[in-house]
């Protein structure tokens, strides 16, 4: 049976907790006040759900009844729907290595044409990245706060790409909802243009820290013509799409600097057509182990995305 209104902040909130593991690197310095660690129980898994038919367009007139949560093979049953867009916490990140100097412009014409997308109440960051990561503009409804902050990027240094993901997925945690009205969505939306260079942090911390938190990671992998051919930017890939896939999100690789704006345009609708959808689960283990997620749509001719699956909590 669905539940109200009433309940979604305590749904969302206690959402899969993000539980911070040691690295064994030190953690990526930043400008900012120490990152505080979020702990809680997690008594409901929240899902963001993306439903499109086969020519890709956007399902929006899904109910409840549509769909089927399935935790390890294990029927879940729905106690939380919603097809209410809710605002989101939106962390944009954008590459300014030296190799991004000569298309620096154009992604940041794409870039500020998203983020004047955003809805009046949607939250949204500047974190740009090259051998260092800083936050140009910290969390604010102000679109032109927003597009100050992009258009004062400058490209040099090398790619620091997982402090920067490590920092925003944390930075995202401390967005936390006070009542119904300010339950949010989490993203993250990256842009870069080739393998991380530079990193306090590898892959493997990064990967296990998006798969423990509740945000959607859209990745871009701009590439040119003598990198798409290379190794790095094939390894690049491969990391890009890992992350994407893993938290419910899409990966793209254009070409050229010109289709950013597309590409801006496919995510900033994308986050106008999910269903946010909770569950208790059934299984009462708090083992800590990888649960593998399911969501089928009785719709034929339909696909639901949405992350591949959540670590339970411990005792």
């Amino acid at each position: 049976m669905t539940r109200p209104l009433s309940t979604l902040a305590a749904v969302v909130a206690a959402t899969v907790a993000l539980t911070l593991v040691p690295v064994s690197a030190q953690p990526p310095q930043v400008r900012r006040p120490a990152d505080q660690v979020f702990r809680a129980a997690v008594e409901m898994v929240s899902l963001n759900v993306t439903v499109t038919d086969q020519k890709h367009h956007y399902l929006t007139d899904l109910d409840s009844k549509d769909f089927s949560i399935f935790e390890d093979g294990a029927k879940q049953e729905i106690a939380y729907f919603n097809r209410t867009t809710l605002p989101i916490a939106l962390s944009l990140l954008l590459d300014t290595s030296a190799s991004m100097e000569s298309r620096m412009t154009t992604a940041q014409d794409a870039a500020i044409g998203f983020a004047r997308k955003l809805r009046p109440q949607d939250l949204a960051q500047v974190v740009d990245f090259d051998t260092r990561v800083e936050i140009l503009q910290s969390f604010t409804t102000d679109a032109a706060a927003l597009e100050t902050a992009i258009r004062n990027t400058t490209a040099g240094g090398s790619t620091s790409m997982y402090n920067a993901l490590y920092i925003s997925l944390k930075e995202l945690v401390k967005v936390q909802a006070k009542s119904d009205d300010d339950v949010r969505r989490r993203a993250v939306v990256l842009l870069s243009d080739g393998e991380d260079t530079s990193s306090l942090v590898t892959y493997e911390e990064v990967l296990d820290l998006a798969k423990r938190s509740a945000t959607t990671i859209y990745t871009i992998g701009l590439q040119s013509r003598e990198t798409s051919i290379s190794k790095g930017f094939r390894e690049a890939e491969f990391v890009l799409r890992q992350l994407a896939q893993e938290t419910g999100g899409r990966a793209f690789f254009p070409q050229r600097a010109e289709d950013l704006t597309a590409i801006y345009g496919e995510i900033a609708d994308e986050l106008a057509s999910q269903y946010v959808i909770g569950y208790a689960s059934t299984n009462p283990k708090r083992d800590g182990a990888w649960r593998r997620l399911n969501v089928l749509v009785g719709r034929q001719g339909t696909t639901a995305r949405t992350k591949r699956g959540y670590f339970a909590p411990v005792s």
